[in-house]
């Protein structure tokens, strides 16, 4: 009997010891745990209620924003874009390359096994015997071996996982980055194409112009042949039409640029493209409210880029502080080796071999803490970074909230402008004809009126390029309910803090 028990003894302390081996490990994990993540100091910024200059806000903007200008081959461009736009293949490539980082970042997580097999054949030299007779022992050997190798580095501090996760927030952040690309690429898509719109209204403006100015130095002409004008109101009108004139190859020449950057932009060469374009007069006005700022900070790409950026400094931060404890490593070998093949897998041709191995950092010249410092340093910079990105946010959505009204107050009152000039200009014309007029009135006349059409022409497009402002500091659009909100705080900022 205690013969039996001094038996069972060595067993039931061999399992008591590695019992307490085990819980001793997940106490020591969950206190690594409070260790690395003790820290939580607040990011430091307010939200605002609601934009100062964002009156009647009603409902955010759709996905498809840019279909509210109701302009078909506008759309069409977007769309070819969105397909084509090399700065957007780049930014799925590297999309492809985080990924293919987190994957290796992530292999520590999991064991690592190999699988050798050899055969050799050897035939020692038959001279390196005693006395060189050749007795060095048989003439050929033979070895055959079946092994697998395999290690696993317990990650009882989390700096594997740490490292995994900040490699995954710097792949999240690729894919807002991407998104960034994109919403840059429909905004310089719309721009160049409005700006082509505004150039064929301003040539038409400029040919109109043409025509008028020619057609009242055709009457001074008249008028200086019968003796009623002088040769310097001929040479002053002569002037107006040359000024004119010389205004129509710029304007040319920025429509056909602008349309040589959309091909760029769709990836075409300009030769193969063709803008049939309008007018900026025959587009439609898309309704663009802004919301609240606090859903600024999971619409706008760039923000959701810098905050996944802070994320993975963090765990950057926590995997440099896991550094300085042990490393424990645990290997095995197991499989057949055997003078003979037919015997390679017996149960007499059995190895097996286990070991395990503690690295505890002692001295190494201050490396671990200079990593730690240079992880604090990057999560630092990442946090301005952040903050820095949701201010602009709030700024750029103010910014072109003030920009949309002033230019649709401007457009308002330069159309009055161009109205009254117009029906001055009509009537210096009118009273030419009749000779009741003094040459200089009509010139000016003239000259407000050209002026005012151009501006007018301008202010348009002026106003366009506020309504994509704001499309673009809105983020260009936003996600479906349920969608955008996942992963946000009620108050809206991201619970990335400083470890």
């Amino acid at each position: 009997m205690f013969d039996e028990l001094r038996t069972r003894a060595p067993a039931a302390t061999y399992f008591r010891s590695i019992l307490v081996l085990l819980m001793g490990l997940t106490l020591t994990t969950m206190l690594t745990g409070c260790i690395l993540n003790s820290e939580k100091p607040d990011l430091g910024l307010e939200l605002p209620p609601d934009y100062r200059a964002g009156h009647g806000v009603t409902a955010p903007p759709k996905l498809d924003w840019w279909r509210g200008f109701r302009s078909p081959e506008l759309t069409r461009l977007i769309e070819e874009a969105q397909t084509r736009n090399l700065d957007i293949g780049v930014a799925i490539a590297l999309i492809v390359q985080a990924d293919a980082q987190t994957k290796i970042a992530s292999a520590p997580l999991l064991p690592q096994a190999t699988l050798t097999a050899s055969g050799t054949r050897s035939r020692p030299s038959q001279t390196t015997g005693p006395g060189g007779t050749g007795a060095g022992g048989p003439s050929e050997r033979e070895l055959y071996t079946a092994v697998l190798n395999a290690s696993y580095q317990f990650d009882f501090w989390g700096k594997n996982a740490a490292t995994s996760r900040s490699f995954e927030e710097s792949a999240i952040a690729t894919r807002f980055n991407k998104e960034v690309v994109v919403l840059s690429t429909i905004v310089s898509v719309a721009t160049a194409y409005f700006l082509v719109l505004e150039a064929q209204d301003r040539l038409r403006t400029a040919q109109s112009n043409l025509a008028a100015s020619s057609r009242i130095l055709t009457l001074i002409q008249q008028r200086s042949a019968a003796g009623t004008a002088s040769a310097l109101d001929v040479a002053q009108q002569e002037a107006l039409v040359a000024t004119v004139r010389a205004s129509i190859p710029p304007l040319d020449q920025t429509l056909r640029q602008n349309i040589a950057t959309l091909a760029l932009l769709i990836g075409r060469p300009p030769e193969y493209l063709t803008v049939r374009g309008g007018s900026l007069f025959r587009l439609g006005i898309p309704a663009v409210t802004p919301g609240i700022p606090s859903e600024l900070l999971f619409q706008r790409p760039d923000i959701r880029a810098a905050e996944a950026n802070l994320a993975s400094a963090n765990a950057s931060v926590e995997a440099a502080r896991a550094a300085f404890f042990p490393n424990i490593t645990l290997t095995g070998q197991g499989g057949f080796q055997s003078a003979v093949f037919k015997l390679l897998f017996t149960p007499q041709s059995a190895l097996y071999q286990i070991a395990t191995q503690l690295t505890q950092p002692v001295f190494d010249g201050f490396t671990l803490e200079g990593q730690l410092d240079n992880a604090r340093g990057q999560q630092l910079q990442f946090l301005e970074a952040y903050r820095k990105a949701v201010l602009s946010g709030f700024h750029d959505v103010e910014v072109a909230l003030i920009a949309v009204a002033d230019t649709t107050e401007q457009e308002r009152l330069q159309r009055l402008a161009v109205d009254a000039s117009r029906r001055a200009f009509e009537l210096s014309e009118t009273r030419l004809r009749e000779g009741t007029i003094d040459l200089v009135t009509l010139l000016q006349a003239q000259q407000t009126l050209f002026t005012n059409e151009d501006v007018l022409d301008v202010v348009r497009a002026s106003r366009f390029q506020a309504i994509l402002s704001l499309f673009q500091a809105l983020g260009g659009g936003w996600l479906p309910p349920g969608v955008a909100a996942q992963g946000v705080p009620a108050d809206g900022f991201s619970l990335f803090v400083l470890q």
